[in-house]
């Protein structure tokens, strides 16, 4: 069951249900806020095998100038120094951020079991945002993938991010006079 286009509150309802996915996401998040605090782009993310986080993640690419230093790809590297790479195929990825298509081909080819998300990106995407990797079955099994849990806090630490200066951008832009956004457009079309 694909649910990465769905849209929700703080988590989709069928999250409600099981705390464990809400622990999980909630470690990602703090991951998350742990890159934000480095001036990284807030994405973090937990391997979670045998119902415990065995790897966490957050971006390195700002500080690394490498743009391969993703979250994802940290903590795979983690899980393998303690896991064979069979173990990925029992292992579920919690990020806060739709993985992007060098991500989503990467976990692929590790055949991950499933990924949850918390915000997508309509940029990047490679679960459902811009390319459909994770589905497509002409080179390695697709796995399934679950979006909006903790959506709006993911989005916050991305505006968070987004409103500051990042003097490491290839092009920085001035950002003094930016507000902080704090309203979704759920929120604005019932007002």
């Amino acid at each position: 069951m694909d649910q990465s286009d769905q849209e929700s509150e703080t988590s989709p309802a069928w999250m409600a249900e099981d705390s464990k996915h809400a622990y999980f996401m909630q470690q990602a998040l703090a991951m998350g806020e742990k890159a934000l605090e480095t001036n990284e782009t807030p994405v973090g993310c937990v391997l979670v095998y045998n119902d415990e986080i065995v790897a966490s993640g957050m971006n390195d690419t700002n500080r690394t100038m490498n743009g391969t230093r993703h979250a994802e790809f940290i903590a795979i590297a983690e899980m393998l120094q303690k896991y064979p790479k069979s173990a990925l195929q029992s292992t579920d990825l919690y990020v806060t951020v739709e993985p992007c298509v060098m991500c989503a081909s990467a976990l692929k080819q590790y055949r991950i079991r499933s990924v949850y998300f918390g915000c997508p990106n309509d940029r990047f995407g490679g679960t459902g945002g811009v390319l459909t990797i994770h589905s497509d079955r002409s080179i390695d099994p697709p796995y399934p993938v679950y979006g909006g849990l903790y959506r709006k806090e993911a989005i916050m630490l991305l505006r968070r991010f987004y409103i500051q200066e990042n003097e490491k951008a290839p092009n920085p832009r001035p950002k003094k006079n930016r507000d902080l956004n704090t309203k979704f457009d759920d929120e604005e079309s019932a007002s």
